[in-house]
């Protein structure tokens, strides 16, 4: 089995670290698990890692530790997969920066545009971009579920071809079918358009799928997507197709008929997968924490307001998430009309 001597650190083993390191662990890759979570390492390290997937549960036996308690193996880390939520980027590279080997560098599989607050702390050579779009959730210590397989593409920050992403990749095919791009931040704002749309829905307690589906919904939908994608396109981004997601029938001209012939290939999708809400919903209506839209959306605001963009749905779609989860505001399909009202 060869795993090209790859010495792999993944850092946050929550639903997407969770899956990804599993799946390199069972392909006989060396993975080192570091999580802030004492119970979860506890666990992985006493009883391993168990993913459930929609036809199969396995466990892998796993290295885990908390960060000071790797740190007091005084350890160099070559490859570090993140996987913190974004509100923690810049806290947890910070909590890793000196232990990086002198060629190491830190991949982004998270949502947003972590990469370049990964580049402000340990440069941009040291910076690998990564957009990924799997659905599973972190049910207790120990377990993840698996609910949806999507995408993951791995490029460097500059476009420029390299024998680490080709390296990574290779071993990524070991989770599904993973793939290099020259143009990831084309998928990264793609994905931002997706995910705002996908964010309006936490809102709520509307399905994926069902908001998807409804025509009543899909004007916001495309309004919610030009928002973004304008954005893009000032900055000289080109978004790319990924999941049956077409940003172009969005933007630059929206293509009605198109989408909606689109539409009903990705409402299939989602309806395949177990997960049917998004990571949002999850933190709001089960785990009652803050979530990551801040993150995701204040450099989107503040990039389309420096270009001359007011930025509406943006703003109130942030005002109505943070309003939730200071207990101010009830998930409600009236916060998607409130969105709708100000298209």
């Amino acid at each position: 089995m060869q795993t090209d001597n790859l010495n792999i650190t993944i850092l946050g083993v929550g639903a997407i670290g969770g899956v990804i390191g599993a799946y390199l662990i069972k392909a006989g890759y060396r993975v080192t698990l570091l999580d802030v979570n004492e119970d979860h390492v506890r666990k992985m390290n006493e009883d391993g890692l168990t993913i459930k997937t929609v036809d199969d549960t396995f466990t892998v036996q796993a290295t885990a530790y908390t960060v000071d308690g790797f740190k007091k193996k005084n350890e160099k880390l070559d490859i570090v997969l993140l996987a913190v939520k974004a509100q923690h980027t810049e806290a947890a590279v910070k909590s890793i920066s000196d232990l990086l080997a002198e060629d190491g560098f830190i991949v982004s599989f998270q949502n947003g545009l972590n990469e370049e607050i990964i580049a402000e702390e340990v440069g941009r050579e040291r910076t690998v971009g990564c957009f990924v779009n799997l659905f599973a959730d972190y049910l207790e210590p120990g377990v993840i579920s698996y609910g949806g397989v999507g995408s993951l593409y791995i490029g460097e920050v500059d476009g420029e071809d390299s024998e680490r992403v080709n390296q990574l990749v290779r071993a990524l095919q070991n989770w599904g079918e993973a793939k290099k791009t020259n143009n990831i931040f084309g998928y990264l704002w793609s994905k931002l358009a997706y995910g705002t749309i996908l964010t309006a829905t936490a809102t709520s307690n509307i399905t994926i799928a069902d908001f998807i589906a409804s025509e009543k919904y899909r004007p916001l939908v495309m309004a919610l997507g030009k928002e973004v994608l304008q954005v893009a396109d000032k900055k000289g981004i080109k978004p790319e197709f990924f999941d049956d997601w077409e940003p172009t029938y969005v933007f630059p001209e929206l293509q009605e008929d198109k989408l909606n012939e689109q539409f009903e290939i990705l409402e299939n999708r989602l309806r395949g997968y177990t997960k049917t809400r998004t990571g949002i919903w999850r933190d709001l209506a089960v785990r009652k924490r803050k979530t990551e839209v801040p993150q995701q959306l204040n450099p989107i605001i503040a990039e389309g307001e420096k270009q001359g963009f007011s930025m509406t749905l943006l703003k109130t779609l942030l005002e109505l998430i943070t309003e939730i989860e200071d207990g101010k505001r009830e998930m409600s399909e009236d916060n998607l009309q409130v969105l709708i009202d100000k298209i």
